[in-house]
Formats: C-alpha cells, structure tokens, sequence
C-alpha cells in the first residue's frame, strides 16, 4: 500500500516507508526506536521503497540505468502509441530527469511543494499570520521572486515542451507547525523564560494553526476556495509565471504555459478567477510587444465538476484529471486512512479487485471520467485533456485513457518508461 507521501516521494526518486505504527519518536533526544533497535540523529539507514524494509547502516547500491536495447523498445512504443506521456515534475531537475526518461511536457507542477522550501517558509507563514490584505501582499512580494525563479526554471529546462502549472492547492494550515507541537514548544519556553516577544509570536501562530484547522481538510478551504477568498495569492502566482515567460522570451526561448486553477466544481469558479488572471497577463504585458503563449484550465477531481464539464468547458481550455482526488471524493476513501486501515481487508474479501488508488477504478471514477470527456468534448471538441495522478504510470489505468480518448497521461519521472510502454500496448491491442 501506497500512501500520499509516497506518491510525493517517488516523484522526487525517493524511497518512503509509511504506516510504522511501531516506531517510537523522541524529540528532544533526537532519536527513534522501533523493535528494540534505536536510530540516532546522524545513523546511516537505508530504505527500500519497494519491500518497506528499513536496513540499519549503508547497504550497498547501483545507479539504475536503461540499457541500449530497453531504449530501442522505448523508440518503438513512441512510434505506436497515440498518447502522450508528460511528467509530474515540480524543479528544473526533476523536468531534466523526465526528459531523460522521454517526457513530452510536464502534466503537473506542484507549486506547493516551492513554499515549503525553508529560505520561503518564514514568508509563507508571515503571509498566512497577516491580519489584513496589505501585510499579506508585503509577505507575497517577498514571496514573488522566489516564484518568478521557480517557474523560470523549470519552463527552461522543459521548453518548448507544454508545463501545467498548478496554483496552489493545500489549505493553509500545512505550512504551519501543528498545533501541539507549539504548545509544547511554547511551555517550554516558558519554563526557561525565554524572550516574552518570541513567546507571544508562537502564541499567536498557534491561536492562527487553531483558526485554520478544519475536521477534513481535504474537503475543506483549498484549491480554488482559497484562491476566492484570498486571490492576492493566485494574483502573485500569475504574475510570477507571465514574469518568468517573458524572461524567457527575451532569451528567445520558446515556452507553453498551462495555467491550472484547482478544485474547481462550478463554471463560475473559474470564470472569476480566469478574469482575475487574464488582468494580471494585461498588467504583465504593458512593455512587451509579443503575446505569452499559454492557456487557462482546471483539474477534474470532483464528481459534480465532471457532471458540469460541458459548462466549464465554456471557459476552460484544457481539463486534467486530478485521478487521486477524484478516486477520493467518489469513493468516500481518505486515502492515508483507507489504505492502512480496511483497503487490505476489501482487497482480501474480493470486494474490490484492485486498490482504487494504484489501478484506476474503471466503473466508478472511470465511469465519471467518460462523462465528463463526453460531455466537455460536446461544447468544446478539441478540447485538451489528460490525467496528472499517479495512475498515469500503471499499465490498466494507461490503457483505460486511451480507450476514453484522452490526450496524455503524467506521472512521476521514474514512471514514464512504463507509461510509454503502456500507451503503446493500449494502441496495439485496442487501435
């Protein structure tokens, strides 16, 4: 079983181990113990992925490589398939490593996963504790070039391949400390009599952290919510991208944007937020004389947004399905529970074939998924669409989009010499 951390961890090549209930954390000595056998900070410990087997000390390894003849297959899939195969890349390196592999884009670009990094965090949280719109907007200027670079970057080394690049997605309060943590941290500050100052600014984060919890975040105040009720977030993201575009322009490098607005279930949703953007383009433009090449679209991850795809399609030019989400809200799953919890005993009971979030579910979530396709395609035909979930890179998910007409798959970087292979077995066997 796969958890969400392991998805984000295989993009990132690396390996995750999830659901050790075992292990026992200490904090203040720095240490964990599991089984009787204790890890100190600085041990050396490998992981492998693919067991969950976690091995004290340094184990021996190769780096993996593709062999000349696994390459000449791969030419022939590409020769065969008609699907597009993108990647789920959210750095420069990560889009190089997919172009090794043979990417033809990327399908997805994180741009949480740019917040997190800790000479931006201290902006983020500052712009998160604000009171007022004018504090936020200081904290989102700060955050400004660090985004135009990003998007720079990785619109660089992918060009003149198309980028979907995803505005933020999580709620809020993921960029902060939980909530017990702090009050941890704040009563032991006092216990030591720390700064009164410095104990007032972990109160205040954590009165913040208390205002910002939700009882399911995942249904909660995210995707395009969070871009309604504060679009000086998404307004700085725009203009980071058109920014950046138009770097690259002036360096003659050709670039695609797809600018992805998250979560959307309703076709005004989008149309607000798309006018909020297209102003930023025209503020952006004034000084340049060429357009920006780039198109305005939505994730599908919500079962009525697929019921109502020929009415956003009205405003979107372009549609991804955001497979995981969607696998969630149709199924009713949380995923980090469902797949510790009872998946295993459905799986055992013959209730259901297949995890749902590694093997597409085909009659549920596949099945809104051709609605949707059907439906978007009656009011825009041409219309650009694909899958960005992990279920990019798993040969019956591969197969099942081919057979619904869609445009492309993307998956992590490691993934997309099976989807390559996969697209082209899908065009074999089904024409």
């Amino acid at each position: 079983m796969t958890s969400h951390a392991a998805v984000v961890a295989r993009g990132m090549g690396k390996p995750c181990v999830c659901g050790c209930e075992t292990i026992k954390i200490d904090l203040a000595s720095r240490l964990f113990s599991a089984n009787g056998v204790t890890v100190k900070e600085g041990d050396i410990i490998t992981i492998d992925g693919s067991t969950g087997n976690v091995m004290i000390g340094e184990v021996p390894m190769i780096e993996p490589t593709l062999s000349d003849e696994f390459q000449i297959l791969l030419t022939w899939a590409d020769e065969v398939k008609r699907l597009g195969v993108r990647a789920n890349a959210d750095t420069p390196e990560d889009a190089m490593k997919a172009r090794e592999f043979g990417a033809q884009g990327i399908g997805l670009c994180r741009t949480e996963h740019m917040f997190m990094a800790q000479e931006r965090l201290p902006s983020v949280q500052e712009m998160i504790l604000a009171d007022n719109l004018e504090d936020r907007q200081k904290a989102l200027a700060k955050l400004l070039p660090f985004q135009r670079d990003d998007f720079y970057g990785i619109l660089k080394a992918m060009a003149p391949f198309p980028v979907t690049i995803r505005l933020l997605d999580p709620p809020l309060h993921e960029f902060l400390p939980d909530h017990e943590s702090l009050m941890l941290e704040i009563a032991e500050m006092k216990y030591r009599n720390a700064n009164p100052y410095e104990i007032f600014a972990k109160e205040q984060m954590a009165k913040k952290v208390q205002q910002l919890s939700e009882a399911n975040p995942m249904l909660g105040h995210r995707g395009c919510r969070l871009g309604l009720t504060y679009p000086e977030i998404y307004i700085m993201q725009a203009r980071a991208i058109f920014e950046a575009m138009y770097l690259l322009q002036g360096e003659g490098v050709a670039t695609f944007t797809e600018v992805e607005i998250p979560l959307v279930m309703d076709q005004m949703e989008f149309t607000l937020l798309r006018e909020d953007i297209l102003k930023v383009y025209t503020e952006v433009k004034q000084g340049h004389q060429e357009e920006l090449d780039f198109v305005l679209g939505t994730m599908l991850e919500l079962p009525r947004a697929c019921i109502v795809a020929d009415e956003i399609a009205e405003q979107a030019e372009f549609f991804s399905f955001g497979t995981n989400d969607l696998t969630q809200t149709t199924l009713g799953f949380s995923r980090d529970d469902a797949e510790g919890k009872f998946i295993p005993v459905y799986l055992e009971r013959k209730i259901m074939k297949d995890n749902p979030f590694a093997v597409l579910d085909r009659k549920g979530v596949g099945g809104l998924m051709k609605i949707a396709v059907e439906k978007a395609r009656t009011t825009k035909p041409d219309i650009l669409m694909g899958i960005c979930g992990e279920h990019g890179g798993e040969p019956s998910s591969v197969e099942f989009c081919h057979l619904i007409g869609l445009d492309y798959v993307s998956c992590s970087p490691y993934r997309i010499p099976i989807a390559r292979l996969a697209a082209a077995q899908a065009q074999l066997t089904n024409g």
